[in-house]
């Protein structure tokens, strides 16, 4: 079951969303990353589908909204996505990845986006899903230096 969460149902992701973060490298840190979590739910700025396998959260994913200034159409980031090692390899990203499209459908936005690693074995899913490989452009990021 994959179910659409809300700010009062955070606890639900909080443990999932800090393992998520640790994957990539980062410290744990429950008390910033519900702080986090709740900027973005305060603002408007996300929505987070929870996977559940026998009433526990077993992955998430969490999608912000931007906007195609070509098209003119709003659209998804699929920014994070994550299963808890346990329940990997038993259909929970395919679930949530199609959860995201269905959302997209549902409010008629352009599409959903997302960025992996070239080494990331999921790149099969998404392409059986549907997600197409952009081979027509790079995509660059400046750093801030702080």
């Amino acid at each position: 079951m994959v179910k659409e969460i809300t700010i009062d149902e955070l606890e639900l992701v909080l443990p999932l969303f800090d393992a998520y973060r640790v994957f990539y490298g980062q410290e744990s840190d429950i008390a910033s990353a519900e702080k986090f979590l709740i900027e973005r739910f305060n603002n408007n700025e996300n929505v987070i589908f929870v996977a559940f396998v026998e009433g526990k959260a077993a992955g998430f994913t969490q999608l912000y909204t931007t906007f195609s200034s070509v098209s003119m159409e709003p659209m998804y980031i699929l920014n994070d996505l994550y299963v808890d090692p346990v329940f990997r390899n038993k259909g929970i990203g395919e679930a949530l990845l199609n959860e995201s499209k269905e959302l997209c459908k549902s409010k008629n936005f352009k599409g959903v986006g997302l960025e992996t690693a070239l080494d990331n074995p999921a790149q099969k899913l998404y392409e059986r899903l549907g997600w197409d490989k952009d081979e027509s452009y790079l995509h660059y990021f400046w750093t801030n230096p702080k």
